[in-house]
C-alpha cells in the first residue's frame, strides 16, 4: 500500500492546551484514513490548516483530513472508541465542532472547526 500525503496552509501560533489534544486527534483521523478509508489500496491523505478571522473578529482554526479512499459507508455506523475519543476532544476539550462528509471526488473529508478566543 502506497500512501501520499499532502500539507498545505499553516496552523501558526496555538495557545499551549491545545497541543495534546488537536496532536491526538490529527493522528487518529489520519490512521483512520490510512487503515479505513484507504483499506490496503493507494492513495493519498491530505492535512488542510486554514487560519481565519470572522467578521466579529473572531479567530477560527478550521483544519481538514480528507483522503482520496471508499467513502463512508450508505448505512450508519457505530463509531469505533478510537473516533469517540476524537468527537469527545474536540467538542469538550477544544470546545469545537467535527463533521464527516463525502469528499467530491470520491474519499472522505473531516472537518473540525475550532475558535482560538479566550485562550
Amino acid at each position: 500500500q502506497q500512501v501520499k500525503t499532502e500539507k498545505s496552509g499553516l496552523f501558526g501560533e496555538l495557545p499551549s492546551d491545545f497541543a495534546t489534544p488537536l496532536a491526538l486527534v490529527i493522528n487518529e483521523l489520519v490512521t483512520n484514513a490510512v487503515e479505513h478509508g484507504l483499506a490496503g489500496r493507494a492513495g493519498t491523505v491530505w492535512l488542510i490548516a486554514d487560519r481565519s478571522e470572522e467578521e466579529d473578529g473572531e479567530e477560527l482554526l478550521t483544519v481538514t483530513i480528507a483522503d482520496d479512499g471508499v467513502g463512508l459507508p450508505d448505512t450508519p455506523h457505530v463509531e469505533g472508541l478510537g473516533l469517540q475519543i476524537v468527537r469527545t476532544l474536540v467538542t469538550s476539550e477544544l470546545g469545537g465542532t467535527i463533521a464527516w462528509h463525502p469528499r467530491d471526488g470520491g474519499g472522505t473529508a473531516v472537518q473540525i472547526r475550532l475558535s482560538l478566543a479566550a485562550r
